[in-house]
């Protein structure tokens, strides 16, 4: 997730009750002149009431926020450690980093490491590099039952700077493989984000619509998942409205807007939110992050239902990397 925070967005002093003093003629057309330099200066000011709501300490809360993002990435089970991405067929399936493998680990791992055997939904590995490989961080003393859920908690393989574990998508079962010392990890140059903009935190109106919604992926597959309603904002004047899904505690945006041609992600961007308080949300689009996708191949994103895509600039939060040093 990232954040992109700018300071509190303020009226600069404009007073819309004062009225021009009836014993000093005006010029003609001086009214009209005034309100459109009045309205302009509020466009550019991005006045907005959740602006003006924001924390004294909004900026510095934003950048605390993407500096744990960036952290995150940099992390040893970060994304950037994303290495492989295998689907598992029935029966045996070898891995290791030799090329008869039928899953190639990175030349750090041994040339075979063992073997993952899919029987129905159940995965078993066999260990062939001896002390070397651990799961969850213990000796093997035989071939064991690998533990998945749909959540991705489950059973760490681990071979040096080399781990592997299942997941589940769909009706498919998968590996995952995480390596510490990828390249992508070691040539990240770092995140970049649209300047902090109050004006694009919104405290929006949550409409409860409990409804199961599909949500498609960049695999092909399509997944009904629980939305707990709508959440709508205005922006200079009009109604936008996104439908989220949960994530954890939390509710989870995925959606696209008019920056997703160039500056963002094309694929879309996620935000989390704290769920919603008395029909309310915190929508801060300074916070919306590009998926794991626009870092590596090998992760399983999803894109943004049919109804979140959103017809304006949402010119906050992360950079797609191609753009970040145009701006």
């Amino acid at each position: 997730m990232i954040d992109g925070g700018a300071g509190k967005i303020t009226r600069s002093g404009y007073k819309t009750g004062m009225k021009p003093r009836q014993d000093i003629p005006l010029p003609d057309g001086t009214m009209k002149m005034m309100a459109r330099i009045l309205i302009g200066l509020l466009l550019v000011g991005g006045m907005m009431p959740a602006a003006e709501n924001a924390p004294p300490d909004y900026r510095s809360q934003i950048l605390t926020w993407q500096q744990h993002r960036e952290a995150g990435l940099r992390s040893e089970d970060g994304w950037l450690t994303l290495a492989g991405l295998f689907w598992l067929k029935p029966g045996n399936n070898s891995i290791g980093s030799g090329d008869t493998n039928d899953f190639l680990l990175p030349n750090d791992a041994p040339p075979q490491v063992g073997v993952l055997k899919l029987s129905g939904k159940v995965v078993t590995f066999s260990n062939l590099a001896g002390d070397r490989v651990t799961v969850n961080k213990k000796a093997l003393t035989g071939p064991v039952a690998l533990h998945y859920d749909a959540d991705d908690n489950s059973d760490i393989v681990q071979v040096g700077p080399i781990s592997f574990y299942v997941i589940e998508r769909g009706d498919k079962l998968g590996i995952r493989v995480k390596d510490r010392n990828s390249q992508t990890l070691q040539t990240f140059k770092g995140t970049q984000f649209f300047p902090i903009n109050a004006a694009f935190r919104f405290e929006a109106k949550f409409i409860p619509d409990p409804r199961k919604i599909a949500v498609p992926s960049v695999i092909g597959q399509t997944e009904m998942q629980e939305s707990p309603g709508i959440v709508e904002f205005s922006y200079k004047g009009q109604s936008y409205r996104l439908r989220p899904v949960y994530e954890g505690r939390t509710l989870f945006f995925i959606f696209k807007d008019l920056t997703s041609k160039k500056e963002t992600y094309p694929a879309g961007r996620m935000l989390n939110t704290p769920l919603p308080q008395d029909n309310k949300v915190v929508l801060d689009f300074n916070k919306a992050y590009n998926p794991p996708c626009c870092f590596t191949p090998y992760a399983t994103c999803p894109l943004p239902p049919k109804d979140n895509s959103l017809p304006i600039r949402i010119e906050a939060g992360e950079l797609r990397f191609e753009s970040a040093n145009k701006l």
